[in-house]
């Protein structure tokens, strides 16, 4: 038995230990894989549960919702309203924490009328090693982590879900709109939606991983290195769209995840 195996081994264990689950789900890769083996393991004592809120693109909620019907899985879909929390809207540093905290509470809701055993996040070993406020919410609130839990790592995960046939397998990451606005600058639903808007479109010139960071007039695309051609390609239209949304000026760089992270000072992240 392989590494992977063994670690698929001990997740399927850890499932049924709990015998009934509730899963935050996204649809991103990590929460997905989550859900595709509780479904297959718990069948009906697993529940995937979405978090819909104006921070999340309605193209993700979408892909989420066709997942969980691809893969038989139960998922209902609860409403948050993070950006009613001025200590959210605030966009402080440890914003992440007061959304996770508003989304948990709701998933609290869910699994007493349910009666499920426990609620369960995507969390994997990687996570620890980055800025993720959102963990202290998850202690907060004893969510447990089963993929960190058995040891998988992000490719560990990327690699189970091609070995289970999952089409997402290498499906980018795509955290929430909000993150695209830097620290410090208040959030609200025009800023969302404009950021969703244009990057909405720039996925529809065939674009897959990218971030539209949002400066108030100024929009940072960025987009890997290889991918800078498209960008040239399409400059007119770009310039004319992200203008129809809002947005005066138009910049790029090269994608990194994480990147308005770089702007907190280390205290902030302690």
């Amino acid at each position: 038995m392989n590494a992977i195996d063994q670690k698929y081994q001990c997740l399927k264990e850890q499932l049924h230990r709990y015998g009934s689950l509730l899963i935050a789900y996204s649809g991103g890769i990590d929460s997905a894989l989550l859900l595709k083996v509780a479904c297959d393991e718990l069948g009906d004592k697993a529940l995937g549960v979405i978090g819909d809120s104006p921070s999340l693109a309605r193209r993700e909620l979408q892909d989420a919702q066709r997942f969980a019907e691809e893969i038989g899985a139960r998922l209902k879909v609860v409403g948050c309203r993070e950006l009613d929390d001025p200590q959210y809207a605030q966009n402080p540093a440890d914003r992440c924490y007061h959304c996770k905290s508003e989304l948990y509470r709701g998933l609290e809701d869910v699994a007493r009328e349910e009666n499920m055993a426990a609620i369960a996040n995507g969390a994997n070993v990687d996570d620890l090693g980055d800025y993720r406020p959102g963990h202290q919410a998850a202690e907060e609130f004893r969510i447990v982590s089963p993929l960190k839990d058995a040891g998988f790592t992000k490719q560990d995960i990327r690699l189970l879900a091609q070995q289970l046939g999952l089409a997402i397998w290498d499906k980018p990451a795509s955290p929430c709109l909000a993150s695209r606005i830097p620290y410090g600058q208040t959030i609200n639903a025009e800023k969302l939606n404009q950021v969703e808007q244009a990057e909405d479109f720039l996925r529809s010139l065939g674009l897959r991983e990218l971030r539209v960071r949002h400066f108030g007039r100024l929009a940072m695309i960025e987009v890997r290195a290889e991918d800078f051609a498209i960008l040239e390609r399409h400059s007119r239209e770009i310039e004319e769209k992200l203008k129809a949304v809002g947005f005066e000026e138009i910049d790029r760089r090269s994608f990194r995840s994480g990147a308005l992270n770089d702007d907190l000072p280390e205290t902030a992240r302690s």
